[in-house]
């Protein structure tokens, strides 16, 4: 398998893209920490996920990715338990749905600390503690090219990942760190469906367009592993050519 031996993190694994993307990488060979605010929801997700691999080759980390100091302690324990860390894929997401002119600065950080600042934390751990060969993966999304109402702080923090996964891609390339991103579009989980503008109709999803949790983690396991050597600051849309259509 071609992530044999290889230690991944994965942010936002309690379900949803998260967890898929868990599974993907056990199956491939990787051990993986699952990385989420809530430890019962964790456990559920590892005790879920134990069918696709040994119980030691799946660790957890409760963490709020928007708290520097949570971040290091994760990485850390990651480190402690496997003794060393490969991948990291920066998943966890909060969306919010607020009219501009109702929005505080609060809405604005709630958002940016978990879709942004977290993936900076993770990166500059991995900076720091990854070896030769390591890889980060940022969740972006549509929103951060084509977006829509009420939903200003996701869409700016998403196009701002994009950035950073540029410029951190330039960075880590003299450490033998390749940073990249994905780029889902609709994506069948409870993000979508419990979105406002989508159950009144503001937003329209044309079944054909969505996906699965299992399209962006066969992404995600093509960017961590070693076919995707050569591939440095990239965005792979994964979207269904949502993004494509005139």
């Amino acid at each position: 398998m071609q992530l044999d031996g290889r230690v991944a993190i994965v942010t936002g694994a309690s379900g949803g893209i998260g967890m898929a993307v868990a599974r993907r990488l056990l199956r491939d060979g990787a051990s993986v920490t699952l990385v989420g605010r809530h430890q019962d929801k964790l456990d559920a997700a590892q005790a879920g996920l134990a069918k696709d691999a040994p119980l030691d080759r799946i660790a957890t980390a409760a963490c709020d990715v928007g708290h520097e100091d949570q971040v290091q302690a994760a990485v850390e324990a990651t480190l402690a338990r496997f003794g060393r860390w490969d991948i990291a894929v920066n998943n966890a997401g909060l969306m919010a749905f607020k009219p501009l002119e109702q929005q505080t600065r609060e809405d604005w950080y709630e958002v940016l600390d978990v879709d942004l600042m977290g993936a900076f934390y993770f990166t500059k751990q991995a900076f720091l503690k990854m070896g030769q060969g390591g890889a980060v993966i940022n969740v972006s999304s549509v929103h951060a090219v084509e977006t829509e109402a009420l939903v200003a702080p996701y869409a700016a923090a998403k196009a701002a990942l994009l950035s950073l996964t540029r410029s951190a891609a330039i960075e880590g390339k003299p450490k033998g760190i390749r940073v990249n991103a994905v780029v889902p579009g609709a994506i069948d989980t409870p993000m979508l469906w419990d979105n406002p503008n989508v159950k009144s109709g503001v937003e329209k999803i044309d079944k054909a367009d969505v996906g699965t949790p299992d399209d962006i983690a066969a992404a995600i396991a093509f960017l961590a592993g070693p076919d995707a050597n050569f591939v440095h600051g990239a965005a792979l849309a994964v979207d269904g050519g949502r993004l494509a259509r005139l």
